[in-house]
């Protein structure tokens, strides 16, 4: 199912009244809509000055049995499910206000919540999103969980549950869908060990607990004051808790994630790992990337230099129609490059054909590179060659008419060789195939040729993203 391009939000406000797990006392949410790029927050309206703290990970402070978020002097607890429903429906920006230490339990399930959220509706906007697609697997060990996410098209969520003998092993394995969420998912309620109960009324931690809000396993037998609403109902609570961890990272994930008995400490500490993943792959990009061009610019703040036609066409935003079977001029390439001397590495592109390109560099001894690299023996810097190739790449990501205006930002490259070396007077041939592409992340080969000998070759990574993105 295509993951929604823009934010979405709550349509209206709701309240919904209850009693918390384990504090056991009576508190009111109102779920509330929010502007774009406002993320999920939790607001306390009983306390002074109402303060807020974002559904981020770096906000989590115990995860003994639930999630629970604090700043400073405030905390919220058990946040996981109302986290799990807003993530279900694909709502990006809601404000959770409170007037107690956490929502309230229901049922044990998000079926009171999907209600609500049903009621106020939701409501696309007119920013982008901005979901973490990965792109290499990334997995997790800890205290007998197993987590690991690998690339997909959607979020798909594959689930093992058992206790510590390994009983009640339930596997379910489910796409993240509003639909799915809310019929296969969202019903699933909280459940414990009977041998468990003793500890967690000793530490407090279940009281407002009781049969109307969870299932009790006790050796064979299960407690409950309805029959179970899935065969597999407990494992689908696993990946309710999960799905709701999960959406402290901030944004929307995108892979496919396999889960052996997640716990709470487990899921955040995947979470973080995720999240470090992602700080690093933006800051690559930031790192390597040109700084962005600005449209605004006129030509008395660029001297008395004539505006070529290619800047012509951009200053007035006509989008470049790229025909395939065809070539771009150096004038056309840098309507798509935002690229300038000396750092252009692309003279002319010779053919376009589906997910590969052919572009020209001519070498000549005018390039000022020559003039230390090296004195008395020219040689074309490798690293130039592989710049040649993310170039190319990007102009073969960047060609696409609904990627008009974005910067396509050198994350990596992979596998690189040199081969021979370049010298004043040849013609580089630089050829790219694009490999994998998903939303705005893409990986390319590229190899570099002079005549019919490989000089170099390289497997490059690339981010697209707006302009505004980084300024």
């Amino acid at each position: 199912m295509p993951i929604p391009k823009q934010q979405q939000t709550l349509g209206n406000c709701v309240s919904h009244s209850g009693t918390g797990l384990h504090s056991g006392h009576r508190v009111t949410m109102t779920l509330e809509p929010a502007p774009p790029g406002t993320g999920i927050r939790f607001r306390r309206s009983d306390l002074e000055h109402m303060p807020e703290i974002e559904a981020k990970i770096e906000n989590v402070s115990t995860t003994n049995r639930s999630t629970s978020l604090a700043k400073g002097e405030v905390h919220i607890h058990t946040v996981e499910h109302v986290l799990a429903t807003l993530a279900g429906y694909g709502i990006d920006n809601a404000v959770i206000d409170l007037d107690g230490t956490e929502p309230p339990i229901d049922d044990g399930s998000a079926r009171g919540y999907c209600e609500k959220i049903e009621e106020a509706g939701v409501v696309v906007q007119s920013e982008k999103r901005e979901p973490f697609e990965i792109i290499e697997p990334i997995q997790l060990q800890l205290d007998g969980t197993f987590l690991a996410v690998f690339p997909d098209d959607s979020l798909r969520i594959s689930c093992t549950s058992s206790d510590k003998q390994g009983h009640y092993t339930q596997y379910c394995s489910l796409e993240v869908t509003p639909e799915n969420w809310e019929k296969e998912m969202s019903h699933a309620r909280t459940f414990c060990f009977y041998e468990e109960i003793e500890y967690l009324i000793r530490n407090g931690l279940i009281q407002g607990g009781s049969l109307e809000n969870a299932v009790v396993i006790r050796d064979d037998v299960v407690l409950t004051t309805e029959p179970l609403r899935y065969h597999d109902e407990f494992v689908r609570h696993k990946m309710l808790d999960l799905l709701g961890d999960l959406s402290l990272l901030g944004r929307p994930l995108v892979g496919h994630l396999i889960a052996i008995r997640p716990s709470h400490s487990a899921n955040c500490e995947f979470v973080r790992q995720l999240n470090a993943q992602l700080r690093e792959s933006i800051t690559a990009a930031q790192t390597f990337a040109p700084p962005p061009m600005n449209p605004k610019e006129t030509n008395q703040e660029k001297g008395t230099r004539r505006t070529t036609d290619s800047e012509e066409h951009e200053a007035m935003g006509e989008p470049l129609e790229v025909k395939e079977d065809s070539g771009l001029d150096v004038d056309q390439v840098m309507r798509l490059l935002p690229h300038r001397y000396p750092f252009l590495m692309v003279d002319r592109v010779t053919q376009i054909e589906g997910n590969r390109l052919s572009a020209v560099k001519n070498v000549s001894i005018n390039e000022p590179f020559f003039q230390g690299h090296f004195p008395g023996h020219p040689i074309m810097p490798g690293v130039l060659q592989l710049e040649a190739i993310a170039q190319v790449a990007g102009i073969l990501m960047l060609k696409q008419a609904e990627n008009t205006g974005k910067l396509a930002y050198f994350m990596s490259a992979e596998n690189v060789k040199w081969r021979k070396p370049v010298r004043p007077g040849d013609v580089l041939v630089i050829n790219v195939q694009l490999t994998k592409f998903r939303s705005k992340i893409g990986k390319a080969k590229g190899t570099c040729l002079v005549g019919d000998q490989v000089v170099s070759e390289a497997d490059v990574t690339f981010m697209l993203m707006d302009p505004n993105e980084v300024e």
